[in-house]
């Protein structure tokens, strides 16, 4: 199946848009349920659906998306859940100061923050600086925890061991982890 996929990815690099459809065809369980595994805990209003539908937008419009094979379209898909994920986090709390209307609220448990959204975010901050320190770090961050790929998958994609994987996991964990707790 990888060199499958590999093959419409250069189809569709080469002036074949179209097949770009037929590799998110040839994965939509894959991506669907990589989703799903990163949405599960449900503490986000987006559902594994409409963020796999998302990416499908994203990566279909605009210019080309120019990745190479199966693992490189792996990669360009967990740091696109990435932003999906945040852009709907900023666009949660920016409706929640006003996002242009008035909102009147009666209930003062509703007034309150969504922590969800606040992790999302603080995350996503905390991936940017770690991303200046060690890139590989965070994009093993960014496919354990936004596409939900097990450590065995992300030494593939990554062409590493499993036992790499894990420990730039970890010291990714531990740097986020104090990081973010500082904040």
């Amino acid at each position: 199946m990888g060199k499958e996929i590999t093959e419409l990815l250069v189809q569709a690099r080469t002036g074949q848009p179209e097949q770009l459809s037929a590799v998110f065809e040839s994965l939509y369980p894959e991506l669907r349920r990589l989703a799903a595994s990163r949405l599960g805990g449900g503490e986000l209003t987006i559902t594994p659906t409409v963020l796999v539908h998302e990416l499908f937008l994203r990566a279909t419009t605009g210019d080309p998306l120019s990745v190479t094979d199966r693992k490189h379209f792996f990669v360009a898909a967990a740091q696109a859940m990435r932003w999906i994920v945040v852009d709907h986090a900023r666009r949660r709390g920016a409706d929640k100061r006003g996002g242009g209307m008035i909102a009147i609220t009666l209930d003062e448990s509703l007034a309150g923050g969504d922590a969800a959204d606040t992790t999302v975010l603080a995350l996503h901050e905390g991936l940017e600086t770690l991303a200046q320190i060690n890139p590989q770090q965070r994009q093993v961050v960014e496919l354990h925890y936004f596409a939900g790929l097990k450590f065995a998958e992300i030494a593939e994609l990554l062409e590493c061991s499993e036992r790499t994987v894990h420990r730039e996991w970890e010291r990714a964990r531990a740097f986020l982890h104090a990081l973010l707790s500082d904040a």
